[in-house]
């Protein structure tokens, strides 16, 4: 397991009237990755943005930007988003017919590849592409909008993509609820790596996000 806890605040719960200063704003405040949240209207049932806002807020931090594209099909685009500035890139295993295939596409992009899960989706799913992953993804909300419940469920699911990675560097991220209440929880499951957005961005300035994520901090040391 990786020592090191990232925290990867979410733009998803950013003010878009001014997306490059806020993103400016929480790498300032501490993030350590910057993740970006893509979807469709397909895949999830929202619509948020494409490959050319990320290039346009790329010189706004030179934080790692963490893409989680919730579209389909996925392979079409993973070039734009490389080109775009993503340094990690995210496919869902539910969201492409050849997993394998996308996973070693990223890579060959010069990107961290990565995997994602939904809530009802299990950790099998998963356990035959773990070579090609720099990072797997457990979803603990139901992807499409931010703001929702923790599933609680999902931390016995944690718990077990933890085993099935064993001693692979491989980051375990939770995308989902997590908040002060609930990131103890995850550290304890198996989580090193954690994406948050309304408990990160609530307060609408640089000195609020800062609090929160040092909040969250403080929480994940006591789990």
């Amino acid at each position: 397991m990786a020592a090191d806890l990232v925290i990867a605040p979410s733009i998803l719960s950013s003010d878009f009237s001014r997306l490059g200063e806020e993103i400016a704003a929480v790498d300032r405040a501490g993030a350590d990755w910057i993740h970006l949240d893509v979807m469709d209207g397909h895949f999830v049932p929202n619509i948020t943005f494409g490959p050319p806002v990320v290039a346009a807020v790329r010189g706004a931090s030179k934080k790692f930007f963490d893409a989680h594209l919730m579209i389909e099909p996925a392979d079409p685009y993973l070039e734009a988003f490389a080109k775009a500035g993503c340094d990690g890139i995210t496919v869902h295993a539910e969201a492409t017919r050849h997993l394998d295939r996308s996973l070693q596409a990223i890579r060959a992009l010069g990107c961290k590849a990565g995997v994602a899960i939904n809530p009802a989706t299990p950790e099998t799913a998963i356990q035959y592409v773990l070579d090609r992953v720099d990072l797997v993804l457990v979803m603990t909300v139901n992807p499409g909008f931010g703001g929702q419940s923790f599933i609680r469920s999902t931390l016995d699911k944690i718990g077990r993509v933890r085993a099935l990675i064993g001693d692979r560097p491989i980051r375990l991220q939770v995308d989902g609820g997590v908040a002060p209440d609930t990131i103890g929880e995850i550290v304890a499951a198996g989580a090193d790596t954690f994406v948050a957005g309304s408990a990160v961005y609530k307060g609408g300035n640089e000195d609020a996000y800062r609090a929160n994520m040092d909040a969250l901090r403080k929480a994940a040391g006591r789990g």
